[in-house]
């Protein structure tokens, strides 16, 4: 999983904290490469900084999860106090649908391409970084070594032309209803609207994830719940929304994945058979 790190407003109004939407541990797969030495004197210099390293990422996590658990509280006030109303994905279709309130979906690209709400307004709050620099690259590596690989997770960056990209498709006194897949950013969202003068704002608790095919009138190449899913562990079969769709869909829903996995032996299998032809083809090149 990748980590997201983006500015919130408090709402008292003061200075930006940076909030970690997902906690990693990405400095561990980085200090393990800080060990390859040539010498006893490099090695044992190497071991500090690895050190060094490894007790300056934990202080990060450590600032990542405070702020998380801060913006948290935070969210937890503005439900609680009124300022931003709950609905569950089935009350937000039957408002979109019957009272045409407009819906604002803050999910990335990666999400957004495979399946929407008709009629939403898509402005992310989050999108797919697709820099490629000194800042992003070491991003991408840890996303992918820190489980990207397996969830399909991309990089993503916030969006710093949010605020303005809403404002310019919605007056600040509109109803707004605010979604993304799973609802975490999508009350991020709602905190920086609040913030900027959104008074009318709905939040879909649980996400489009928690939304059954008749909620909302869906377009796009998935369902709606599989539009955040991704990496290995889609293409094998292996994730709850999976899951649910094969308890429903029955045992010709399985026996695709299954065929998958049978597949992903049988290569990994040949691989490995093939690296050991090789392994003797080059170890008779040296002995001859």
């Amino acid at each position: 999983m990748e980590a997201l790190s983006f500015p919130i407003n408090t709402l008292t109004n003061s200075r930006a904290t940076y909030i970690s939407l997902t906690a990693t541990n990405s400095y561990a797969s980085l200090s393990s490469l800080q060990f390859n030495s040539f010498s006893t004197i490099r090695h044992l210099s190497s071991k500090k900084s690895v050190i060094r390293v490894q007790a300056e990422g934990e202080d990060y996590e450590l600032k990542q999860m405070r702020d998380m658990a801060a913006a948290r509280k935070r969210w937890e006030a503005l439900i609680r106090d009124g300022k931003v109303n709950v609905l569950t994905p089935r009350e937000a279709g039957y408002a979109v649908q019957l009272s045409n309130k407009p819906l604002l979906d803050v999910r990335p690209s990666s999400e957004h391409k495979k399946a929407w709400v008709r009629a939403s307004t898509w402005i992310p709050i989050f999108d797919v970084d697709d820099k490629l620099d000194f800042g992003t690259i070491p991003r991408k590596v840890t996303n992918f070594v820190m489980g990207g690989w397996w969830s399909g997770i991309p990089t993503l960056s916030y969006d710093s032309q949010f605020l303005a990209k809403v404002e310019e498709k919605f007056p600040k006194d509109s109803e707004l209803i605010v979604a993304c897949q799973k609802g975490l950013r999508s009350l991020a969202a709602c905190e920086l609207l609040y913030n900027a003068g959104y008074e009318n704002l709905f939040w879909v608790q649980g996400g489009f994830e928690a939304a059954e095919d008749e909620d909302l009138i869906v377009e796009g190449r998935v369902p709606l719940k599989f539009a955040g899913i991704g990496g290995v562990s889609e293409f094998l079969g292996w994730t709850d929304q999976q899951r649910a769709a094969a308890a429903k869909e029955g045992w010709a829903y399985r026996l695709v994945f299954s065929a998958r996995l049978v597949g992903v032996f049988l290569v990994a299998d040949a691989l490995y058979i093939g690296a050991q032809q090789i392994g003797r083809y080059l170890h008779d090149i040296r002995t001859h």
